[in-house]
C-alpha cells in the first residue's frame, strides 16, 4: 500500500508540473518531439524513476507524454484515443491483475497451496507478456504513421503546381516563375481595360433610368392605343346617333359604348380602367373649351327647367372641370320642392356625387359635409358608410361631430355613426375624439391602449375624455402602471380632479374602493408609486373623502401617510420633501 501511495503522490506531481512545461512544445515536430525527450528524462530524475525494469512511474509519465502527442495530432487524433484506451485499460487490468495476485498470494501462503496460485500467475504472467507484445507492436505502427504525417505536413510547404523533385530543380523554379510573371502581366494588362466601380455604378443607374423611362412610355404608348380605338367607336357611334335623329339622350349614348368597349376588350387593364371621367383630362382648350362648357352649361339648365332632376343631377357631377359641383348647384336643387312622395332633388344631387366621385377623389370639405346631413336626415346609412370608407370626402372635424351628434340622437345606429366617426377623427389626427368615440362604443381596452401609444395625448386629454365617457374600468386601465413604465394618469391626480366634480364624484369613490377591496397594500402601493402627486395632493383627497361621508376612505388615505417613517412623509419629488405632523393637528 505505500509503494501504491507514493506511485499516486508522484503522479500527481508529475500532472501537478506539466503545466509549467507547456509553453516549450512549440515549433516544428522535431523540436516537439526533442522537447518531450527532455522532458521524459527530467521527470524520471525528478522522480527518481529506476532505469531498467517496469516501473508505475515511468508509465504515469509516459501517459502525460502520450497526450501531449495526441493533443497536437490532427488526422489521427481518434485513432491515437482509442490506442490509449485500449493501453490504459490493460495496464488497469494488470494493476488489478497484480493486487490479486498478492491476494492470491497471501491466500496461498495462508493455505499452504502454493503450487496452484503459482500456475494461476504464471498464466496470468504469460498472458500479459502476450498483451504487451500487442502493445509494443500496436507502438511501433504509430509510430511510423506519425513519421508519414511528419513527412505529409513538410510537403505543404512545398510550392503549388510543382512536385518535389521540381521544388529544388533551380531550372525548373526559373522557368515557374517566368509562367508567374507572365500570369502577372497579363492580368495587368486585363486591369487596365477595366473601369472603376463609382463608373458601373453609374451606368448601372443610368441603365435603369432609361429602363423606367420606356417602360413609362410603353404604359403611355397603350393607353393612347386604347383611347384611339375607343374614340373611334365613339365618333361612328355618333355619326350614327345623328342619322338616327338622337332617339337616346347623349348621355346614355356615350355610357353605353363605353360599357360595351369595357366588355369586348377582355382582360386589357387599361381598358377596363376606363371610366366616364376619362375624357376630362382630354378635353380641349382655348375657344373650343369655353363652347363647350357654354353647351354644357345650357344642356344643364335645360334639364333643371324641365323638371328633369335626376338627368340634371347627373349631368352636374360629371361636369367639365367640376363647374357645377358646388355650393351654387346645390343651393339651386335644394331651393326645389319635390312632389311629395318623390326623393328630394337636393338628395339626386349628392347621389349623383357620391357615384361619380372615383374612390379617393374626395369631395370638397363643405360639399362632404352637407352631403352626409342629407343623407343621415334620409337615414340612408349604407351611403354614408360607402362615402367614409371608399375616402370620397374630405374629413374634418366638423364632419365627426355631425357623425357623433347623430349617434347620440339616434341609438339604433350609434354603432356604424360613431364607428365613421372614429375613422374620419383619427385621419384629422383628433386624438382625444378619437379615443372619446371608442369609448362610447365600448372600446375600451382599445380605448386606452390607444391613448397609451399616442405621444400627443396629454393627462388633460384623458380626464376630458373620462369626464365625457365616464367608466370605473377606463379610469383603471389609465391609473395602472404599464409594464414597467409609469401610469398614463396619476391616481391621485385624478382622484382629486374627479371629486372636485359632484358630477364625477362618484367615480374616483368607485376606485378608491376598489384600491382598498383589494387590500390595504394595493393602496399603499399605488400611493407611493404616484410620482406625480405630493402629499398635500392625498390630504386633499382624504379631505374630500371625508366631507362626502366616507370617513373610511379618509383613514385608509391617512394612515398610508402615517405609516411611512412614523410621521414623517415626504413627497416622491426631493425638492419638495415636507413634514405631514399639521395634518393632524
Amino acid at each position: 500500500m505505500s509503494e501504491r501511495q507514493n506511485s499516486s503522490s508522484s503522479s500527481s506531481r508529475t500532472e501537478e508540473r506539466s503545466p509549467t512545461d507547456e509553453g516549450t512544445f512549440s515549433g516544428n515536430d522535431g523540436e516537439f518531439f526533442r522537447c518531450l525527450e527532455e522532458f521524459i528524462e527530467q521527470e524520471k530524475r525528478y522522480l527518481k524513476c529506476p532505469e531498467e525494469g517496469p516501473h508505475e512511474l515511468r508509465y504515469v509519465i509516459y501517459r502525460h507524454v502520450f497526450n501531449k502527442v495526441i493533443g497536437r495530432a490532427t488526422a489521427y487524433k481518434r485513432l491515437l484515443l482509442a490506442i490509449k484506451t485500449e493501453y490504459d485499460d490493460v495496464i488497469r487490468s494488470l494493476q488489478r491483475m497484480e493486487d490479486e495476485a498478492r491476494t492470491a498470494l497471501r491466500t496461498v501462503a495462508a493455505s499452504k497451496s502454493h503450487s496452484t496460485s503459482l500456475m494461476t500467475c504464471q498464466r496470468r504472467a504469460a498472458h500479459m507478456r502476450e498483451r504487451i507484445c500487442v502493445l509494443q507492436r500496436e507502438t511501433a505502427e504509430l509510430q511510423e504513421e506519425m513519421k508519414r504525417q511528419k513527412l505529409s505536413e513538410g510537403q505543404r510547404t512545398w510550392i503549388p503546381g510543382l512536385t518535389v523533385a521540381e521544388s529544388e530543380d533551380h531550372e525548373a523554379l526559373d522557368r515557374h516563375l517566368k509562367h508567374l510573371e507572365s500570369q502577372r502581366a497579363a492580368l495587368l494588362d486585363w486591369k487596365s481595360h477595366c473601369v472603376p466601380l463609382e463608373v458601373k455604378a453609374e451606368l448601372d443607374a443610368k441603365l435603369q433610368a432609361a429602363e423606367d423611362h420606356k417602360d413609362q412610355l410603353s404604359s403611355k404608348n397603350r393607353r393612347l392605343k386604347v383611347l384611339y380605338k375607343l374614340l373611334s367607336l365613339l365618333s361612328d357611334r355618333l355619326s350614327s346617333w345623328e342619322d338616327d335623329k338622337q332617339q337616346v339622350s347623349l348621355e346614355e349614348l356615350l355610357e353605353s359604348t363605353v360599357e360595351n368597349f369595357r366588355q369586348t376588350s377582355g382582360m386589357d387593364d387599361d381598358a377596363r380602367n376606363i371610366d366616364a371621367k376619362l375624357f376630362e383630362h382630354e378635353e380641349p382648350t382655348g375657344f373650343d373649351e369655353s363652347k363647350l362648357l357654354e353647351d354644357y352649361l345650357d344642356r344643364f339648365i335645360e334639364l333643371f327647367d324641365s323638371a328633369q332632376y335626376e338627368e340634371a343631377a347627373l349631368l352636374a357631377a360629371r361636369s367639365p372641370r367640376g363647374v357645377l359641383r358646388n355650393l351654387d348647384t346645390m343651393e339651386m336643387f335644394k331651393g326645389v320642392k319635390a312632389p311629395p312622395g318623390s326623393v328630394p332633388p337636393v338628395f339626386l344631387f349628392f347621389q349623383a356625387l357620391l357615384i361619380t366621385v372615383p374612390a379617393g377623389g374626395e369631395l370638397p370639405a363643405v360639399l362632404s359635409l352637407q352631403l352626409v346631413h342629407c343623407f343621415l336626415q334620409r337615414g340612408v346609412m349604407q351611403l354614408v358608410t360607402h362615402a367614409v370608407s371608399n375616402n370620397k370626402l374630405s374629413f374634418s372635424e366638423d364632419l365627426g361631430d355631425l357623425l357623433t351628434e347623430h349617434a347620440q340622437k339616434n341609438p339604433r345606429v350609434a354603432d356604424v355613426c360613431l364607428a365613421l366617426a372614429t375613422i374620419v377623427y383619427e385621419a384629422c389626427g383628433m386624438d382625444r375624439k378619437t379615443a372619446l368615440s371608442m369609448c362610447r362604443r365600448g372600446l375600451i381596452h382599445s380605448a386606452a391602449n390607444f391613448m397609451d401609444h399616442c405621444e400627443e395625448l396629454t393627462a388633460e386629454d384623458c380626464m376630458w375624455v373620462l369626464c365625457l365617457s365616464p367608466s370605473l374600468s377606463l379610469l383603471q386601465l389609465l391609473t395602472a402602471p404599464q409594464q414597467g413604465r409609469a401610469a398614463i394618469l396619476s391616481v391621485g391626480v385624478a382622484c382629486s380632479t374627479l371629486l372636485s366634480d359632484p358630477q364625477q364624484q362618484q367615480l374616483s369613490l368607485q376606485l378608491l374602493d376598489s384600491l382598498v377591496s383589494r387590500g390595504r397594500g394595493v393602496l399603499e402601493e399605488a400611493i407611493l408609486q404616484d410620482s406625480s402627486s405630493s402629499v398635500d395632493l392625498w390630504t386633499n383627497v382624504a379631505s374630500l373623502c371625508s366631507e362626502l361621508n366616507r370617513a373610511d376612505l379618509s383613514r385608509a388615505v391617512l394612515s398610508v401617510l402615517l405609516g411611512q417613517s412614523g410621521t414623517s412623509v415626504l413627497s416622491p419629488d426631493l425638492e419638495g420633501a415636507r413634514l405631514m405632523e399639521h395634518v393632524f393637528f
